[in-house]
């Protein structure tokens, strides 16, 4: 599953298309029945999640990125720290990552980062030279877990999406993004290698439905995010486990802390949610979709609605008819999103981006393209289900 991100980049690239889809803050768990199934290729790969529809590792970097932070903690020695950047953080100063789940200044990271740390003595990094003081406001250690706060004031605070960790699977492409060895924002990719592992935490409580992944977690890399083929938060990079036989090889795997837990806690402390809620799936129209008979040059073509979203309610169509495009299928016949509140949405990510801007409850006008018709469609925004309350099994 590796190569799966890998070829929605060389496809993207070669083939001029970026039919990328993202499930918008929706927890799309199914599919529709396709009323007309029309084979042009054979499928060359199937994500092993049905809602993780796969962005390029380019596009979740560019989205993602910049809500993942520097963390950096002022605290009393302690014992070994296997994400420590050299051994001088063991005398005072530890240092990991972290990243923004809400505009009001909540930060998730892992509590073996901010154990023993004086008062006044975390700092979260956003950008060179922009940097704040955190105060913790929530932990958890025996899922070493913590929320710590900034004033948003001034910051240009980006959220990242969570997910669902109960919908993952062995072979699911993941990335990581955080700060190795003190190199901000470094981008690495490998898969789920397996589920329900069980690591100790760093007060020697065991953690428990732990996700095994071999995709690179270096020093500075913990508390930062695990990210799904969808560009949606999936776990809490926490640990990594090195061979012990002295060869130099580097062989390691990584384990996150399930996303689940986390928000299970941010529900606890009454954090607002991340973002709002649509309940579309969509993917990008560009010209070999208009080829195809898209009646649109630009805008997101809606692949799915969650039958119990505000886009249901609000009467957004999806597509019917499956052709496949550079062994993707895509839905046609379903209306085109091409703007939100008098702005241009070019793009899937353009989309997402203005919906992280929103809050619950607001409402919002898409203009929406159906058929040959332009049509302004009000929708009130719901909360992510995925923030609604404690985790759900």
């Amino acid at each position: 599953m590796k190569s799966f991100l890998r070829s929605q980049l060389v496809s993207a690239a070669v083939g001029g298309i970026a039919v990328a889809g993202v499930f918008l803050a929706l927890g799309i768990t199914g599919r529709r029945t396709v009323r007309t199934v029309i084979e042009e290729a054979p499928l060359s790969a199937e994500p092993a999640s049905d809602d993780a529809t796969g962005l390029t590792p380019y596009e979740i970097y560019e989205d993602d990125s910049r809500g993942v932070v520097f963390v950096r903690a002022v605290v009393s020695p302690s014992g070994p720290n296997p994400f420590a950047l050299s051994d001088d953080d063991q005398s005072g100063v530890s240092t990991g990552s972290g990243f923004v789940v809400n505009r009001e200044g909540d930060i998730l990271t892992n509590y073996h980062l901010i154990a023993g740390a004086q008062a006044g003595g975390i700092s979260v990094e956003f950008a060179p030279g922009v940097t704040a003081v955190a105060e913790v406001v929530g932990s958890e250690p025996k899922e070493d877990l913590t929320v710590l706060r900034v004033d948003p004031l001034g910051l240009h605070l980006r959220p990242l999406e969570l997910g669902n960790s109960t919908t993952a699977r062995v072979g699911d492409p993941t990335l990581a993004i955080g700060n190795p060895f003190g190199l901000d924002r470094t981008l690495s990719e490998g898969i789920v290698s397996a589920l329900q592992r069980q690591i100790s935490g760093s007060d020697g409580f065991a953690i428990d439905h732990v996700i095994q992944t071999d995709t690179s977690v270096d020093p500075g890399i913990s508390g930062g995010p695990l990210i799904d083929a969808a560009g949606r938060v999936i776990g809490i990079n926490s640990q990594i486990q090195t061979d012990d036989d002295g060869d130099g090889d580097g062989t390691a795997v990584s384990f996150a802390v399930p996303i689940n837990t986390a928000t299970a806690l941010l529900a606890r402390l009454g954090a607002p949610g991340t973002s709002a809620f649509l309940g579309v799936d969509g993917v990008t129209v560009d010209a070999a979709l208009s080829a195809l008979g898209v009646p649109a040059r630009h805008g997101v073509l809606v692949q799915a609605v969650d039958p119990t979203g505000p886009a249901a309610r609000a009467g957004l169509r999806p597509g019917r008819i499956m052709r496949v495009v550079h062994g993707r299928s895509v839905y046609l016949g379903g209306d085109v999103i091409e703007g939100i509140d008098g702005a241009a949405a070019n793009s899937v990510g353009d989309l997402k981006r203005d919906l992280a801007s929103e809050r619950p409850g607001e409402v919002v006008s898409l203009t929406v393209l159906r058929g040959v018709r332009v049509e302004t469609v009000k929708v009130r925004l719901t909360s992510s289900p995925t923030t609604r309350g404690p985790q759900r099994r």
